[in-house]
Order: C-alpha cells, then sequence, then structure tokens
C-alpha cells in the first residue's frame, strides 16, 4: 500500500528515543524526509544513521524543547534546509511520578509551558504553510492517563488532558482544508519511559520488579507491551494520504488495555 508520504516533511519533536524516534524511523520507511529533535546530539545521530543505513532521509536538529523563544528560529532553520513542514508529530518527554495534591506553582507551569504550550507554539507556527498547500498532518502524542488516570501521575493525567480539547478544536478550525489534526495514545508500550515508570512502582511498594511487570501485563487483554514499531506504524498511518479522512479523533494504541467503548 502507497501511504504517500513520499518526499513529505515530517517534524518529530523529541525523536532521539522511544515512541519519538519510533515514529520518526517509521515514517523514514514511507519515504517522508525526517526531522530530528532533541537535545542529546549523539542520541539523534544514531537515529540519523538508522535511517540512511535503510535508504532514509534524516536531517538532525538539535533542540531544546524547553526554550519557547527557539520555537520560530528552529522551524526556519528547517524550511530553509529541508523544506515546510507536511507533517508535525508532537511529542514531549513525560513529567516526574508526582501525586495530585501540593504541587507547586512552579511545576505546574514549567510543566505545562513543556508539554502543552509548546506544542500549541509549534503547531502554530507550522500551520500557516500547511494552510497555503492545503494538505497537512498534526498529530500529537499523549498518554492513556488522559482517558484513565494513572495513579501517581497527576501532572501528566492534567496537563496532557488539556491537548484533548486543543485538538478538537483546531482540526474542526482547518478540517475544510486539507489538514488533520489527531492524538494517538500509547498504552503500555515498551520504552525506557515504562521501564522506568515500573522500576519506580518497584520501589516504591517494596516489590519485585518482575512481580510490578506481571501485574501489568495481566491487565492488558494481550497479554504483552505493545512495542515501539506498531505504536509508530499506527502514527504513521494517520499521517498518511489514506487517512485523509480521518481527523479530530484518538487513536489507541493499547492493545484493549482501555475498559470503556
Amino acid at each position: 500500500m502507497d501511504l504517500g508520504l513520499n518526499n513529505k516533511v515530517a517534524l518529530v519533536l523529541a525523536s532521539s528515543k522511544g515512541l519519538g524516534k519510533a515514529i520518526a524511523v517509521s515514517l523514514a520507511k514511507e519515504g517522508a524526509k525526517v526531522v530530528l529533535t532533541g537535545r542529546s546530539l549523539e542520541l539523534l545521530e544514531e537515529t540519523a544513521k538508522q535511517i540512511k543505513d535503510s535508504g532514509g532521509f534524516a536531517y538532525v536538529l538539535p533542540w531544546d524543547l524547553h526554550q519557547l523563544d527557539q520555537i520560530d528560529a528552529k522551524i526556519t532553520q528547517i524550511e530553509n534546509e529541508v523544506g515546510p513542514v507536511d507533517i508535525l508529530i508532537n511529542n514531549s518527554g513525560g513529567p516526574p511520578m508526582s501525586q495530585a495534591f501540593n504541587q507547586s506553582i512552579e511545576s505546574w507551569q514549567t510543566n505545562f509551558n513543556h508539554m502543552v504550550l509548546m506544542i500549541m507554539k509549534v503547531t502554530d507556527r507550522v500551520l500557516p504553510g500547511m494552510r497555503a498547500r492545503q494538505w497537512g498532518r498534526v498529530i500529537t502524542t499523549t498518554s492513556s492517563g488522559t482517558i484513565a488516570p494513572i495513579a501517581n501521575l497527576a501532572i501528566s493525567n492534567t496537563l496532557r488532558l488539556a491537548l484533548n480539547g486543543w485538538t478538537k478544536t483546531l482540526s474542526n478550525e482547518v478540517a475544510s482544508e486539507g489538514i488533520t489534526v489527531n492524538i494517538i495514545l500509547p498504552g503500555r508500550i515498551l520504552t525506557e519511559r515504562i521501564l522506568f515508570l515500573d522500576q519506580q512502582r518497584s520501589n516504591n511498594e517494596g516489590k519485585p520488579l518482575e512481580e510490578i511487570t506481571k501485574r501489568s501485563v495481566s491487565s492488558i487483554p494481550m497479554k504483552r507491551y505493545g512495542t515501539p514499531e506498531e505504536y509508530a506504524d499506527a502514527a504513521t498511518f494517520l499521517a498518511s494520504e489514506k487517512a485523509s479522512y480521518i481527523t479530530g479523533t484518538t487513536l489507541r494504541v493499547d492493545g484493549g488495555s482501555f475498559a470503556g467503548i
């Protein structure tokens, strides 16, 4: 199946590792020109080499996404050196484990800037070009905590949920212009982040890591964690021409974990 992504420019935020990296690799396999971003030049170059060795295109752009004042300059650099952004994958690192009660104002503000405002402002910067070309894809990866809050992940549960309302509203505003705006939501996908969270729960509960993992897996109908590649391929489909009539929705990639309908 031709997904129609050949030579499309795809900006993947936070793509040096984890889900962002997997999505970048998947898009590159379909012929997209992928722009890799993150703070670790070493990790970005490793990912770029993997893509290039497979015959794909990757452009490395070191970028501290916490710095909101860098957005315009970074997007301008991409436009000048690769081309205007056709596909935007909004991705950000997860915040620390936290309870809802008694978080500092500074913690809420810092994480809001990185997890929500950064995504909104990057999208604002690339949307005018998409509208002019009458084609674009905006895909935001969030968390299963937005539909079933996860214990001790209060900051993530709260702030990522704001992206749901923003995505739906924005999707309606640009739907007639050939631009789709969607959320892709991961369940238990086997990344360093999930391994870290499992280890933290193991430490907090004083139970072996194997017990924590077994308990988590038992709650998933497929009885296993998903792979980053499975998640990434779902994102790549949403970015494709084949998904041109899908907008304003949330695609769950969770092995059936969510108990609702």
